[in-house]
């Protein structure tokens, strides 16, 4: 699609004009990271240039106090932990557009932000978000295997609106009002947009898989509530409802057809994907977060969370 306006930019430079938004970043017991992955975006941005609200919702730990030895950050405390609730309470305080959702332990650069500001710089309703890399040093066979497969599924090579960090346009944030309480934000307001107004930026960001097979199906049990959840209450929040699975599975098959090598990975992907399903039956939204802690460091290395979304 053709979008209207959009800043100038220049590789190698990042004026401030490039990335005039405003970045809501949820962070729940980040104190670890928080500092290497958002910091080392800011120390790439001109000063004031961009918006940067964090909040730390139900933390335990130092987020808060991190947070605020950030350079130009504002901080907001909330005392539920809830991601979807900081992003209502980021937005509260949020003044400028494009807005950009920026989970707090992933790794964004800033020319990957100008790029995503520039796509979202229009007055059409534009969801954007760049394409996302996994880093895999430390993984085990299993998940290595995972991703593997994972990396050859449609749904994940024709781009992702969330995954970590997405962005909308003014005319594209008006389209809802706060976001609900589900888990499964990414997918919700992917949905909320059509092929044609969602955009994937010609960029990447970096998140780090789970170490531990145990770890991953924690982080899918997650995606696999979050894509129940909006299963049954597709029709109550106005969008449709997570595909099937079926569709996947021959996606697979295909890829397994064409490079018989990959079967190996095909088959962890379906039994990985499955166990998490039956996992996320058995748990309720009030029965504890899924989280990986084996890949959250200090380490300067971003990590896998916060994924949602159909078979991711």
């Amino acid at each position: 699609m053709k979008r209207e306006g959009g800043t100038r930019f220049r590789t190698g430079s990042i004026d401030a004009a490039d990335v005039r938004c405003s970045v809501v970043v949820p962070a729940h017991d980040e104190a670890a990271v928080l500092a290497d992955r958002l910091g080392g975006l800011l120390a790439e941005l001109p000063p004031g240039a961009a918006e940067v609200i964090v909040v730390a919702n139900g933390c335990t730990d130092d987020t808060a106090a991190v947070a605020r030895g950030l350079p130009g950050v504002t901080v907001v405390v909330v005392p539920e932990a809830s991601k979807t609730g900081a992003l209502n309470a980021g937005d509260r305080c949020a003044t400028r557009f494009p807005r950009v959702y920026l989970d707090a332990d992933v790794r964004l650069s800033g020319r990957t932000l100008a790029l995503l500001v520039r796509e979202l710089r229009t007055s059409l309703p534009v969801a954007a978000a760049p394409r996302v890399a996994f880093d895999l040093t430390g993984c085990s066979w299993p998940v290595r295997a995972f991703f593997r497969a994972f990396r050859r599924l449609p749904y994940a090579r024709d781009g992702l609106v969330g995954l970590g960090v997405y962005g909308m346009s003014e005319t594209a944030r008006r389209r809802f009002g706060d976001f609900p309480d589900i888990v499964a934000d990414d997918l919700y307001v992917q949905r909320m947009f059509s092929d044609e107004e969602r955009v994937t930026v010609d960029a990447t960001f970096d998140v780090v898989a789970p170490r531990t097979l145990s770890g991953l199906l924690r982080v899918r049990t997650r995606v696999a509530r979050g894509n129940q959840e909006l299963a049954a209450r597709g029709a109550e929040l106005g969008i449709d409802a997570p595909s099937t699975s079926s569709g996947t599975a021959r996606a697979l098959a295909r890829e397994v057809r064409r490079t018989p090598a990959l079967l190996p990975a095909a088959l962890v992907y379906l039994a990985v994907t499955a166990r998490a399903r039956v996992r996320a039956r058995r748990t309720t939204a009030g029965s504890g977060w899924e989280r990986d802690d084996s890949s959250r460091t200090g380490t300067g290395r971003p990590k896998l969370a916060g994924v949602s979304g159909e078979d991711r």
